[in-house]
């Protein structure tokens, strides 16, 4: 496969002191308790033995009794084949003192079985083979070890370094002057919760940890005390070893590199979701959001491991070479040598069961699907989602979104929403309108309207405190707010003050707040206003690390420690419920949430939280993006500007241009910063924004596309490089640049008064200086490379209008940039761009357009669907192809008809204008 020799779009660009994260606030793996008595056991022969006599094979599973050799404690290890090439490992404990939490509402259903048969055995060891693929699994009693194999190739290890450490349930042995310590500090922590407005990172200061078990078998805890009295380490790690893999991805959110780098000597990439205020780059400390996957990659295989655990967790990965085993004779045999490049990846989480699945790929692309037939896909968007959104903290009032609203209109900017942050509520009550400058909000939303376009507030997740407040008076006298250790709801600080923090994990709890964003119930609402979850970590100001006390307790008796990372996906998941309810189902919501969780995709977009105007900031938007598309959430953005600091002119205009070409594409700014709407830049800036916009809102049909082949497949929108060229090297690490599909390969410029970029070009295996014959100027303009893949099919729409829904029924020009072979392949995806009837009622249109042998045919790929359009095909661009004789157009039940072309010799450029043939028909143009 080559690239386009014609560069499709290059844009034009005319052309203190740093405050960074308070590292005192968050913990350290040496100061995570749990992290800490994890990682002290080093890599040797496990403790654990497999009781193969207590083995029992059934329909669905394989179960065995694990026991650790000192303790003589028994485990419960329960192994499943699963359809599309995976497994499923689950341990717990066998007779638990209390049951382990165990992740609800992430797997969109129970995944379908491939039986296990048992193909092998002797003394110490049990083979099983995979009803579905060449696939074994090789169970070690003595130490208790996996090891799963392809044929005769290893694919991985489970437990190869005898990291397994499950902390089992032990009955507490208190002394008198524990329990006095106890008392007192509940005590305490009453008292210092209502004067604190800081948060901590220590565990005395806020984390309910005043009692240390001095007698020999607890080992120290310093994370909380339970309902129950105290509440005893439940801490669950394991490793996995990788032969033949070096590179792995994956597990965000962190502000660093794509690839993953080696954890051991220093911190472990850690998994909690956190409001990080002004976070550091190229580190592994936790963000906003947790996804605990990762995949492993080498030019002949993929990869994936899902480790299905909300509380917190800490990733250590390793890099290693795998010597000779049990598998090492075969391993020479195959690879001639007995030795392999290897990566260990340990996982350790702070309570809950070990719940893996094991994705086996062998491609990335089946590594991809696999991960969404468990968690789902990426919620297909509305139309006017992929548009651009303005925001800031925050618009005045009703008159300030109007002119920012009227002054797009004025400066021919498209734009689709506006934003309002949570200043626009009465005293921060959401759900309500400042009377004094959001007095008419309807009327407001109905004048966004008149211009097609939609208005998002900010609804968060924490309650002010306050008689008096409907949506706290009917919380509290429900009970649906999570509660402290001793019954009364729990309170933290936030931007109302004292507030209260729903219980999202309470199915009631997400139905209730569902149901308010009915029109009755959310007054002053209207179709055209969506949603911004943000703070859904939870953040609390006055909390342990900024968010809530782990021993907080939830629905179903559960303490926070148990489901802290999957609480954001509660509330993304209820807010988009509750658009959807508002119209009877019919349409689709819209809701941004800053906290994550894996399944979130179902559910909106995300972004990348509070960063800061600097240029490692834009530059770092790129893999954190990627990260997450990875691992399912293709609906990622960046606040173009940066969200903290005042961007210099260019440094904004670069954003401009990186935001186009990102999936989510929003500006937003803080409250302390000035106004940066496009037009109040110098003119020369503001023209190139234009363009900026512009090649957005052209490119919408392309995107449209690409979101619905994420929704159907589980793709990923926005990709590395390493995705389409798998065994191409060179691409493993590359991060500064990346694919939109298949199609279009981007190279955002992230450097200040760069003056050119090295732009790789994958399936030509070389790098190229960008820009340098395609009409670089050295002088006043600088340009950023995207450029279309030889073999590939571009749709655009070519007439920018004020937003997307004036443009939704406008004519398509394709793109066609041929492979050197002379084919070209592409797809467009239509409907009506905001219900679920395409779903439904299958209202939608998938063309399929084909270029081989001089001719270009536009077919259904999919016949189940329907829909009637007036698009019609307004030009066609066939980019490396010779000048024809004559091109004639044939319809089916239609006379052939000749159409006027031009060609460009020196660029190789044909243009067909004006078809005018419906993009719903089937049709072939010829070159002859």
């Amino acid at each position: 496969r080559s690239w386009a020799s014609l560069v499709l779009v290059f844009l034009g660009v005319c052309l203190g002191i740093t405050l960074a994260v308070d590292r005192s606030n968050f913990k350290t793996c040496e100061e995570s308790s749990f992290c800490k008595r994890q990682r002290s056991i080093r890599p040797g022969l496990s403790p654990y033995r497999a009781l193969l006599d207590s083995l029992q094979l059934g329909p669905d599973s394989l179960t065995v009794h694990l026991i650790h050799e000192v303790t003589k404690v028994l485990l419960v290890l329960e192994l499943q084949g699963l359809q599309k090439n995976m497994t499923r490992i689950r341990i717990d404990e066998l007779e638990p003192r209390r049951p382990r939490y165990r992740v609800p509402d992430v797997l969109v259903a129970d995944p379908p079985i491939a039986r296990l048969s048992v193909s092998g055995r002797d003394d110490n060891s049990v083979e099983l083979t995979m009803a579905e693929g060449p696939y074994k699994i090789i169970l070690t009693a003595r130490p208790f070890r996996l090891d799963l194999l392809e044929d005769r190739s290893l694919l991985l290890s489970v437990n190869a370094r005898g990291l397994l450490e499950f902390e089992h349930q032990r009955a507490p042995r208190v002394s008198f002057s524990d329990k006095v310590s106890l008392t007192l500090g509940s005590m305490w922590d009453k008292i210092k919760n209502l004067f604190s407005r800081q948060g901590s990172k220590d565990p005395a200061e806020g984390d309910g940890a005043h009692l240390t078990i001095r007698d020999g078998i607890y080992k120290p805890y310093g994370e909380g005390l339970g309902f129950l009295g105290l509440r005893c380490p439940m801490s669950v790690g394991l490793d996995f070893s990788l032969p033949g893999m070096e590179h792995v991805y994956g597990i965000p959110e962190h502000a660093d590199n794509l690839r993953l780098k080696v954890t051991e000597g220093g911190e472990p990439y850690r998994l909690y979701n956190l409001d990080v205020f002004q976070y550091e780059l190229y580190n592994p400390m936790a963000l906003y959001g947790s996804v605990p996957v990762l995949l492993a990659h080498n030019p002949h295989r993929d990869l994936g491991i899902f480790w299905l655990n909300a509380a917190e967790t800490w990733v250590d990965i390793s890099s290693n070479t795998a010597g000779k085993t049990l598998f090492g004779k075969m391993m020479d045999y195959l690879q001639g040598s007995g030795e392999t490049p290897q990566t260990d990846v340990r996982w350790m989480s702070e309570t809950g069961i070990i719940d893996v699945f094991l994705l086996l790929g062998p491609s990335i692309s089946d590594v991809f699907r696999q991960y969404a037939s468990l968690t789902g896909t990426q919620a297909l968007p509305p139309l006017f989602s992929l548009g651009y959104h303005q925001s800031r903290w925050n618009y005045r009032d009703e008159a300030d979104v109007l002119e920012v609203d009227q002054g797009f209109d004025e400066h021919n900017l498209p734009c689709d929403v506006i934003w309002l942050d949570i200043e626009h509520a009465d005293g921060k009550r959401y759900f309500t309108w400042d009377p004094s400058r959001f007095p008419q909000p309807r009327t407001m939303l109905e004048r966004l309207a008149s211009k097609r376009r939609k208005l998002v507030a900010i609804v968060d997740p924490h309650i002010k405190v306050d008689s008096g407040y409907r949506v706290h008076d009917e919380l509290r006298n429900l009970g649906l707010y999570v509660k402290t250790r001793d019954g009364s709801d729990y309170e933290g600080w936030c931007w109302p003050g004292s507030a209260g923090y729903p219980d999202f994990t309470n199915p009631t709890m997400r139905a209730w707040w569902a149901n308010m964003f009915s029109y009755d119930n959310y007054e002053g609402s209207a179709p055209n206003l969506f949603v911004w979850n943000d703070m859904n970590e939870p953040s609390v100001f006055n909390g342990p690390e900024v968010t809530m006390l782990k021993d907080a307790q939830h629905y179903g008796g559960w303490e926070h420690r148990d489901v802290h990372n999957i609480y954001g996906l509660y509330v993304h998941m209820a807010t988009a419920d509750g658009l959807r309810q508002r119209s009877g189902g019919m349409e689709r919501p819209f809701v941004l949430a800053r906290a994550f969780f894996a399944g979130s995709q179902r559910f909106g977009a995300v972004w990348t939280g509070d960063n800061t105007a600097e240029w490692d900031h834009l530059k770092i938007s790129i893999p954190m993006c990627l990260s997450l598309g990875l691992v399912g959430l293709s609906f990622c953005g960046a606040d173009v500007g940066g969200f903290f600091k005042n961007p210099e002119p260019e440094l904004l205009v670069r954003w401009y241009q990186m935001g186009a070409y990102q999936p989510f594409f929003r500006a937003h700014a803080h409250l302390d910063t000035g106004r940066r709407e496009p037009w109040l830049l110098p003119s020369q800036h503001n023209d190139i924004i234009r363009d900026a916009l512009g090649q957005r809102y052209s490119l919408l049909p392309f995107w449209y596309t690409l979101f619905y082949q994420a929704h159907r497949e589980g793709i990923p929108v926005m990709r590395p490089l390493w995705v389409q060229y798998p065994q191409d090297v060179t691409t493993f690490s590359i991060d500064d640049q990346y694919l939109l599909g298949d199609a279009l390969l981007v190279h955002p410029v992230s450097d200040s008064g760069a003056h050119g970029v090295q732009v790789y070009l994958p399936g030509q295996g070389e790098s190229k200086t960008c820009c340098g014959a395609q009409g670089w100027t050295r002088g006043n303009f600088i340009l950023i490379p995207v450029f279309q893949r030889g073999g590939t099919i571009v749709p655009r729409w070519m007439r920018v209008r004020r937003s997307s829904e004036c443009m939704k029924d406008d004519p398509i020009t394709l793109f066609v940039a041929l492979s050197p072979q002379g084919t070209a392949e592409g797809e467009l995806f239509l409907d009506d761009g905001h219900t679920f009837n395409y779903e439904t009622r299958q209202e939608f249109l998938l063309r399929r357009f084909l270029f081989s042998g001089n001719t270009l045919v536009s077919s259904s790929a999919d016949p189940e669907g329907h829909f009637e359009t007036p698009i019609w095909i307004e030009r066609v661009v066939i980019i490396g192809a010779g000048k024809p004789a004559a091109v004639v157009l044939q319809t089916k039940g239609s006379p052939e008809s000749r159409l006027s072309f031009q060609h460009d010799p020196e660029t190789s450029v044909l243009v067909l204008r004006k078809p005018g043939i419906n993009v719903a028909s089937d049709w072939s143009i010829h070159l002859r």
